[in-house]
Order: structure tokens, then C-alpha cells, then sequence
């Protein structure tokens, strides 16, 4: 039907423009500089490339990673091979990348790293030495370009939050050959001159080649020796220089090293009357407090009768003193009763232990009577012994005119052998 409208699903029409920019570009190579770079837990690489006007979503899929020969980092500058496409869930144009080598700034990245590197040893990223900016400062020094866009941030937050703070700019260049020993050299000037409460250092976006004189050591010198706590405002959010860890504050953009710098007047009044709020409550707390002490002094008997809390301080000591006689007294009577206890046990023991000896001494002596020799001559045997007092038990040990000594139960009988006779086996 002429004139019928063709609606689109929002599926439909991302699909068609993903087939457009895939049939139309093909494989590509892009140079930019990496930033946002992230790497979740699949380990495929998300990322921006930039320049300086314009961004382009990137990945590098885990499996297109087997040629890499280094490790992308956020700042680097790296030329990238791949197809142009479209993630349909959320309308983003992006290259999905199936190589990537370093670009031809690649030293800049280096030098960076190594300086920071160096910096970073020396503890001039310390959070230890980095001061905290003032409450409600009168006079802000600012080193930027006169006619950037960074100046002009600044002095519209400034003008619309404190229009009567006082403003002194050192005007430098910001990019270029040169740039770096102004900017240093105006970071010492406002020192000297005196009379500040903080310093903004900054400008606007770039790349990494625009942003690179505060990069350079001349900066970061003079930002570590400053006496005013500085405050960095290079670039945009993702942009970071070494002059960022160095300064005292990093601030995203100027606009925010402004409004670091500058609370809303507002914000002030709103916290000044909440203040006045907690002094005047906290004031009636404290009569109140102090009132409600003063009528329970007020009724108090100590204050009311004196006397009476003496009497009864007195009688209190009086019925300790009896209670503590009593408990000494129970104490001495238990005392007496259980060393009598311990008497009459201590002889019973002892009766005992008698009764076990006398018992143990008959039985004793009733053994030894028993393994005794003579017990044994009792019944009616006998010992003989030569002269040399060596018993005799076989007739081979004597022979005709020894003489012998026979013990008997009751005495001893001296003899002289005549004959031996030996009994037949």
C-alpha cells in the first residue's frame, strides 16, 4: 500500500547497519593510543583508541593474542589490524582486532615508565608528603595556557561558585618544545611571589604527545618542592601524567581542580547553619543536664540533713564492727574443732601403724627362724667341717688322721678320721 510507514525493530536495524560497516570497510589497520584498557577473567582485551579528536571501541579476543609481542598498557600508542563491526546489545561501533604492534611513539610510553618508575623510588607518590587542600582559600595561583579552554573552565566554576576569590595566572604554554621549563619555572614563581592558598596546574585533553611536557622531569621537580599544595588538572578523566602522582590532588579535568578548590557558596551556608543548629541543641542538652543535676543535689539528704548521714554512717561501722567480731569468733571455735578432729586421727593412725609393725616383726622373725641353720640341726642333723673350717660333704675330702669339727643342735664333737668308707652307688 503506498505511503505505508516500514518500522524497524531496534534488532533489525542494528543488524543492517553492522552488515553495512562490516561489507564496507573490510579489514583495516587503525593507529591510536590505548586507554580504559581492562582485561576481565576470559583474558580478552577491552579497550578505547584514540587521537586527538576522536575514539573507537576495541577488543582483542583472547585466541587473536598468540602474536602479540608485548604487554598493552593504557597511554601506548600501538597500530591495530582488524574488521569493523557493531555490538548490537549496545549500538557501539568498535574493531575487533586480529593483530596489534606498537606504534611509532612507543619511546614516549617507555620514557614514562621509566621515569615514573624512578620518581616512584625516590617516594614522591607518597601519600605521606601529599598535604591537604584548605577549607575556604582567598587567593589561588593557576599555571596553564592564557587561551586555552582549561583557563576559562576554571574562571566559569570560580565566578559562578566564589566570585570574590582572588585569581593569579602564570601564563605558559602547554604543549611543545619549551612547555616543560615554563611550567616548572612558573610552578617556582608562585611560590615566591607569596600570598597563596593553592595552585591548579593543568590543561585540557590531548594526546599523549600534546599532554607530554607534564610528563617531563622539570615538572614533577618543581610540583615535589612546591611549598602550596598543588592541585593537577591534565586532560580529560582517563588521561594521566606523571605530574598526577605527584601533585598533592588529581583532579579529573580543570573544571574539577576548580571545584575542588571552591565549594558551593551554598554548601557553605547550608553547613554553617548546621552547625548553628548542633551548637544551639547541644547548649539546651547541656543547661538541661546540668539543671536536672542541680534539683537532684537539691534533693539529696546529704544536703538536707548532714547529721543524718553521719548517724547512719556511724551505725553502719557499729553493725560491721559486731558482724566482723561474730565471724572471728565462729572462725577460732572451727578452728579448735577441727584441730581436735586431727588429734584423735593422728592417734588412731598411729595405733594402727603399731599393731601393723608388731605383726610385720613376728612374721618376719618367724621366717628368718625357719631359713635358719640351726633350725635345721634341730632336727637332728649336723655339720662337719675340716680344719680349715670347709664343710664336708663327700669322704673323697679326707683321708686317715684329719681331724674334724662335728656341730650338733647343742655343742660340737672334735674327731679324728681312723678310716673312710665310701657307700656302694
Amino acid at each position: 500500500m503506498a505511503g505505508e510507514r516500514k518500522i524497524f525493530q531496534v534488532s533489525e536495524i542494528t543488524r543492517q547497519i553492522r552488515q553495512v560497516l562490516e561489507g564496507s570497510f573490510g579489514q583495516v589497520w587503525i593507529e591510536g593510543e590505548i586507554s580504559n584498557l581492562r582485561r576481565p577473567a576470559s583474558g580478552h582485551y577491552y579497550f578505547t583508541l584514540k587521537d586527538a579528536t576522536a575514539q573507537i571501541a576495541a577488543v582483542l579476543f583472547r585466541g587473536s593474542q598468540r602474536e602479540l609481542r608485548f604487554e598493552p598498557r593504557d597511554g601506548m600508542l600501538v597500530r591495530a589490524q582488524g574488521n569493523i563491526s557493531v555490538y548490537e546489545r549496545d549500538g557501539r561501533y568498535q574493531i575487533l582486532i586480529r593483530q596489534m604492534e606498537e606504534g611509532g611513539k612507543g619511546a614516549l610510553q617507555a620514557r614514562f615508565e621509566a621515569l615514573k618508575e624512578t620518581l616512584r623510588l625516590e617516594g614522591l607518590f607518597e601519600e605521606s608528603r601529599k598535604r591537604s587542600l584548605p577549607l575556604l582559600p582567598q587567593h589561588v595561583g593557576i599555571v596553564t595556557s592564557p587561551t586555552g579552554a582549561a583557563i576559562r573552565d576554571i574562571l566559569n566554576v570560580i565566578g559562578r561558585r566564589f566570585p570574590n576569590l582572588h585569581v593569579v595566572l602564570a601564563p605558559v604554554k602547554v604543549q611543545g618544545p619549551g612547555a616543560a621549563a615554563e611550567i616548572a619555572a612558573a610552578i617556582d614563581l608562585l611560590n615566591a611571589r607569596g600570598g597563596l592558598d593553592v595552585m591548579i596546574v593543568g590543561r585540557g585533553g590531548g594526546s599523549l604527545e600534546d599532554l607530554w611536557c607534564f610528563n617531563e622531569e622539570a615538572v614533577a621537580r618543581a610540583i615535589s618542592r612546591s611549598r602550596l599544595p598543588v592541585i593537577s588538572a591534565v586532560g580529560h578523566e582517563i588521561d594521566f601524567t606523571i605530574a598526577d602522582f605527584v601533585a598533592d590532588v588529581r583532579a579529573a579535568t580543570p573544571s574539577a581542580a576548580a571545584e575542588l578548590v571552591v565549594g558551593r557558596k551554598e554548601e557553605f551556608e547550608e553547613r554553617v547553619a548546621g552547625l548553628r543548629v548542633a551548637l544551639s541543641r547541644g547548649l539546651r542538652e547541656r543547661v538541661l543536664t546540668l539543671r536536672n543535676r542541680l534539683l537532684a543535689a537539691r534533693a539529696s539528704p546529704v544536703l538536707r540533713e548532714p547529721a543524718e548521714v553521719v548517724r547512719q554512717q556511724m551505725q553502719r561501722v557499729d553493725s560491721l564492727s559486731l558482724r566482723m567480731q561474730h565471724a572471728m569468733t565462729e572462725a577460732v571455735a572451727e578452728g579448735q574443732s577441727r584441730l581436735r578432729d586431727l588429734n584423735l586421727r593422728r592417734v588412731h593412725r598411729l595405733r594402727i601403724a603399731q599393731q601393723r609393725c608388731t605383726q610385720d616383726v613376728r612374721r618376719l622373725d618367724a621366717q628368718i627362724r625357719a631359713l635358719s641353720p640351726l633350725a635345721v640341726l634341730e632336727r637332728g642333723y649336723s655339720v662337719t667341717t675340716d680344719a680349715q673350717r670347709k664343710v664336708i660333704t663327700d669322704v673323697r675330702q679326707l683321708k686317715a688322721g684329719d681331724r674334724l669339727r662335728t656341730r650338733l643342735a647343742a655343742g660340737t664333737i672334735e674327731s679324728t678320721v681312723v678310716r673312710t668308707e665310701r657307700d656302694a652307688p
